[in-house]
């Protein structure tokens, strides 16, 4: 990479939006260097958008913050990356195959035809492959994680394809492109994304699984032998613990403090009668313990679905996302499965140079704008183009003065990203059902 570049991403989940800009080195080192976050409410449930003028309103407000960031003026946002995710998405094994002339070179160009081959595999009509993994590869009957180069008059492999509601994507579009302009960049499958800067080789190899405990899903991915192998996305998290103690007569969040504050996913050996407020300790623990626990139970269910056991993944479990961060779930975890558990970090190889990215759960937005810079041939940030002076009519006076140098302010310079919008907005339609995940929005 010859000059330094700009990448834009965006993380739109169930609970907040956030975005960020780094800059890519000319060593391909990654600095994150303005990140800006907004609540998203009920806009978006189950990782899906489900208000579009909301989300377009909320994906402003974050983008004009950074526009306006002294680092970033007075260059725009023009291009994103963003993360795909949401509880339709999983994945399913699938093999194909390819026969061949007798002792033919393995090329990019023959691997390149087997995946489009699985990606014309016949799946439920109700969904669509965004991806195909490959999981292990075969010439003649050698395996091989590496076929280039290999000689064969046959290749087949496994691919686990990524599949999802087709809604999920298209509002996304609608949201970004045709609202508010945003050329996309690159759509990211988010866990796929989290588990390449979260996970090193050595737990991918022997065997690991990440568990990303958002909002309202959790994601499960597990890896054996250096590659994905399970997929699958879980409809519920941290939200649902917070509005089990709504049951105790509190808003949404006053019950999000609870549970923050004093709520923890262990048990207590006794039941303390002490009063946290208005009300009893034991009361915050049992919505608490009882509602993790459930979560947990669902977690560790998912290594029979992928036909495994704990000995696959001796590596153990690491955890990302807002739920993971609840007090005492790594240890309630690793009580369920015996496996050792870890939290993810932001990894040596990214740096996070904005102090807001610091005191926020910016792994997966990380991981979103680190895919991106695999990708990136122009910049996502753009210098606004240079305004041509107005063209000076000359009078004929009898003393000529040199005309006064007029000055604008920032503002004036550079409307900002929620300015641009202009009449672009339309009424805003009606929020679909929870259970209307695969409705597309018009």
């Amino acid at each position: 990479m010859a000059t330094d570049k700009y990448i834009a991403a965006l993380e739109i989940s169930s609970s907040k939006v956030i975005g960020s800009v780094g800059i890519v080195g000319k060593s391909g080192q990654l600095e994150i260097i303005a990140v800006e976050q907004e609540k998203s409410a009920d806009s978006v449930r189950y990782g899906q958008i489900q208000n579009i003028e909301e989300t377009s309103n909320l994906i402003n407000y974050v983008m004009d913050r950074i526009e306006r960031r002294p680092n970033i003026a007075p260059r725009e946002i023009t291009g994103v990356y963003v993360g795909l995710s949401g509880r339709s998405f999983r994945s399913i094994p699938i093999d194909v195959s390819m026969a061949l002339p007798d002792d033919t070179e393995i090329t990019d160009s023959i691997i390149a035809r087997l995946k489009a081959n699985a990606l014309e595999a016949d799946i439920d009509s109700s969904l669509e492959i965004v991806d195909a993994v490959p999981r292990i590869f075969c010439v003649g009957k050698t395996e091989t994680h590496r076929p280039k180069g290999m000689m064969g008059n046959q290749i087949s492999a496994t691919y686990d394809l990524i599949v999802g509601r087709p809604a999920i994507q298209n509002n996304l579009k609608r949201v970004l492109t045709d609202r508010l302009g945003l050329e996309i960049k690159g759509i990211v499958v988010t866990p796929l994304a989290t588990g390449q800067i979260a996970l090193n080789e050595h737990e991918k190899k022997l065997g690991c699984m990440l568990v990303d405990i958002g909002a309202e899903t959790t994601t499960v991915t597990i890896y054996t032998r250096g590659n994905l192998v399970y997929y699958a996305t879980l409809p519920f998290g941290g939200r649902n613990i917070t509005r089990d103690l709504m049951a105790l007569n509190e808003l949404e969040n006053k019950a999000e403090e609870l549970k923050i504050n004093f709520g923890n996913a262990i048990a207590p050996n006794t039941l303390s009668q002490e009063k946290v407020g208005r009300h009893k300790q034991s009361d915050i623990s049992n919505y608490v313990v009882a509602r993790a626990e459930e979560i947990v139970a669902n977690i560790v269910e998912q290594i029979n679905y992928a036909k495994l056991t704990e000995k696959d993944i001796p590596e153990g479990i690491v955890l990302c996302g807002g739920g993971a961060r609840l007090n005492g779930m790594v240890e309630l975890i690793g009580k369920f499965t015996g496996l050792k558990v870890r939290m993810a970090t932001l990894p040596s190889f990214i740096k996070m140079s904005d102090i807001n990215g610091q005191n926020m759960e910016s792994l997966q937005m990380a991981a979103i704008m680190y895919a991106g810079t695999e990708s990136a041939d122009d910049d996502c940030l753009q210098l606004p183009p240079a305004q041509e002076p107005e063209p000076q009519v000359e009078t004929v006076t009898e003393e000529k003065t040199a005309p006064r140098e007029t000055k604008t302010t920032p503002d004036e310079q550079k409307p900002g990203f929620f300015g641009r919008l202009g009449n672009k907005m339309v009424k805003w339609f009606t929020p679909i059902g929870d259970d209307d995940e695969g409705e597309e929005l018009s």
